[in-house]
């Protein structure tokens, strides 16, 4: 049973159960706001493919969750290798329901100071890949219904000098969103994006009054948990008492 067909008049107690069903695929995964969501994912049930590039931390990821959750090394820069990856997911846990495309890299630097390959980088890994796993991921979302869930940024609409690249990314994840949004609907595909603010990671520091990567899990499953009648599509999410 689907997650758009099934759970047309349920409840959250009736969603959880059904979640215990389900198989999410999660990019960008080993560590931070990834992990988080992979290791929430699982808590409720679900059976859980991790990807991400380095095999030693996504290795230890997978060991720290435990249970049904896999590990996929993958470059999601390359469209064959998220091809790949999807049909890994289907073949090795039974399907796909759930995907979150959460992969992400930032470089700030001016415009006249950043590399060609910097470029590649951010807009290849936060951009490119959001197409490339989307693409390959629908065919099986389609077959019983289910959620895309893209985790994007408050920057995706406030720009700010050096963010050239990862403002470009995140401002082009709202729009693929939204868009795809509106094509999946009706293919009982409900399609999120989630824009936190301050979130206290490795890659962009650590503070108390930051958001916490496990706030963004609670947020993913609750978003799960939504009767299929209703669609959160867009949500930002804000540091409650942010540093003065």
């Amino acid at each position: 049973m689907g997650l758009g067909r099934g759970l047309r008049a349920s409840g959250y107690g009736v969603w959880m159960a059904e979640l215990k069903e389900k198989v999410a695929l999660v990019t960008g995964a080993s560590r931070g706001i990834g992990l988080a969501i992979a290791r929430a994912l699982a808590e409720a049930g679900l059976s859980v493919a991790l990807a991400a590039r380095g095999e030693k931390d996504l290795a230890a990821a997978v060991k720290s969750i435990g249970g049904a959750a896999r590990g996929y090394p993958t470059d999601i820069r390359s469209a064959a290798a998220c091809a790949e990856l999807v049909e890994h997911t289907v073949r090795d846990l039974g399907g796909l329901d759930v995907l979150v495309n959460n992969a992400g890299v930032g470089v700030f630097r001016k415009v006249d100071e950043m590399s060609v390959d910097e470029w590649d980088t951010v807009i290849g890994t936060n951009l490119d890949a959001l197409f490339y796993t989307t693409r390959a991921a629908l065919p099986h979302l389609k077959k019983n219904g289910g959620w895309i869930i893209n985790i994007g940024s408050l920057a995706g609409k406030n720009a700010f000098p050096g963010g050239a690249a990862y403002n470009a990314s995140k401002f082009g994840l709202i729009g693929f969103s939204e868009a795809l949004m509106q094509e999946v609907r009706h293919d009982d595909v409900r399609v999120s994006y989630i824009m936190p603010g301050s979130v206290a990671t490795e890659g962009f520091g650590q503070g108390d009054w930051k958001i916490q990567p496990e706030d963004i899990g609670q947020l993913v499953v609750d978003l799960l948990a939504m009767p299929a009648r209703t669609l959160p599509s867009r949500i930002e999410v804000r540091p409650s008492r942010p540093a003065k």
